[in-house]
């Protein structure tokens, strides 16, 4: 259910602010545009919505730029703690990508960036169906996330990343659950949504979900 990969973040908490801003080489390129990602998502949101993995609250920021109604969702303490921090009325609970409870009749946009990974596949599929039951006709799904178009390229990037001496970007890429686009393909219109991809950088696509 994603929480085996909990643990790492109490680690990376106070760091990652200065990872997504490019200050660690090894994962610049992962976070290339990372501004730009957020902001994107949070555009295609609307209404009540789900944000999974708050982390430090950088995305939180800008959905409640929006003036959107934000339910956090965030499984390691340590972030969660950050996040209050930042946002001391925000509404966070403990909670994962597929063991939740929002609080709220009426949800109309799930999102995310730099999560959905944590799943398998598999998991991925029943995490998908069960958004599917909250939302209504045209909610939406809309993740940011490492995905790779075959596994071929995947494998390729792997090997990149090695050559270049990112072993720890090569580790994650080989310990957590990254998948491919095509099956992310068919595990979304098997869940009942519509489904695009917009490539962000090297690493991130948009995944933007309409629920049909």
């Amino acid at each position: 259910m994603g929480r085996e990969f909990v643990d790492i973040f109490d680690e990376w908490a106070y760091s990652y602010d200065a990872s997504v801003a490019g200050e660690d080489p090894e994962y610049r390129d992962v976070f290339e545009g990372y501004e730009t990602i957020l902001k994107e998502v949070a555009s295609r949101a609307f209404g009540t919505v789900i944000e999974f993995g708050t982390g430090t609250g950088n995305l939180t920021a800008e959905l409640k730029a929006a003036g959107f109604s934000v339910i956090g969702i965030e499984p390691n303490t340590m972030m969660r703690k950050l996040t209050a921090e930042r946002f001391p009325s925000f509404q966070i609970v403990d909670g994962d990508l597929l063991q939740f409870t929002t609080g709220v009749d009426n949800v109309d946009s799930i999102v995310s960036s730099y999560v959905f990974h944590h799943l398998t596949d598999d998991e991925k599929g029943i995490a998908l169906r069960k958004y599917a039951q909250l939302l209504p006709t045209n909610g939406k799904v809309v993740f940011a996330d490492t995905v790779f178009l075959t596994e071929e390229a995947k494998q390729a990037q792997i090997n990149k990343e090695r050559k270049r001496g990112f072993h720890h970007v090569a580790d994650d890429l080989e310990r957590e659950y990254y998948t491919t686009i095509p099956v992310l393909t068919n595990l979304f219109n098997e869940a009942g949504f519509q489904v695009s991809f917009t490539k962000m950088n090297d690493f991130v696509w948009l995944m933007d979900a309409t629920k049909r």
